[in-house]
């Protein structure tokens, strides 16, 4: 089995062993398939595309077809206890309301996604006055599937709105390295971040 991406082994080292975890918007299921083998995850996987479902029941994942946006309500509270959702939730319609989703469904909560405000991404911007392409941010503006792009910054701004815990935070350079610098500059040197995320009293239900 091929080594996980930089920021799905930031992941998958989040989750405790044995633990019930759903993987929303499980590609292809290499994270899924990671935490199975490797933590004795009892995994589930939530994909939009039918190829990535296909891939992941192919390789014996329990993954069924869905949508973060709409199919999250239909789980009952503390279903799991993960809800991950990684480098997918600048691609949802409601991102507050995928959050709070999340957070009913699961005792807690992994957010992965690209930093809006990563140096690359603010230079071509400022000097290039187009939208930016980059790594993490490849596609035309005009057929990306990212239609809610946020910083490092925003999202903890969001969390803080939502009255949601940040247990944890690792903020990755180009390299996948983790960056232990204050937030100001890790939102500018930062190109993903992950967060541990833990409801307070309230939040998330019903």
């Amino acid at each position: 089995m091929a080594a996980l991406r930089a920021d799905l082994q930031r992941v998958a080292d989040m989750v405790e062993r044995g633990a019930r975890a759903l993987d929303v918007g499980c590609g292809d299921g290499a994270l899924l398939e990671w935490l199975v083998r490797h933590r004795g995850v009892d995994g589930r996987g939530m994909e939009l595309s039918q190829a990535g479902v296909n891939a992941c029941v192919a390789a014996g994942l329990s993954v069924i077809q869905g949508d973060a946006d709409t199919d999250l309500r239909d789980y009952p509270d503390d279903a799991f206890d993960y809800v991950i959702l990684s480098q997918t939730l600048q691609a949802t319609r409601e991102p507050r309301e995928v959050l709070r989703q999340m957070l009913r469904v699961g005792k807690r909560a992994i957010v992965s996604f690209p930093n809006f405000a990563y140096w690359p991404v603010r230079l071509r911007l400022v000097f290039g006055g187009r939208m930016p392409e980059t790594r993490s941010l490849p596609h035309k503006w005009y057929d990306t599937p990212n239609i809610h792009l946020c910083s490092i910054d925003d999202f903890r701004a969001l969390c803080a709105e939502m009255g949601v815990r940040v247990e944890r935070a690792v903020v990755l350079d180009s390299g996948g390295r983790a960056i232990s610098l204050p937030p100001l500059i890790a939102n500018f040197l930062g190109e993903h971040a992950v967060f541990l995320l833990r409801r307070d009293q309230g939040v998330g239900r019903s």
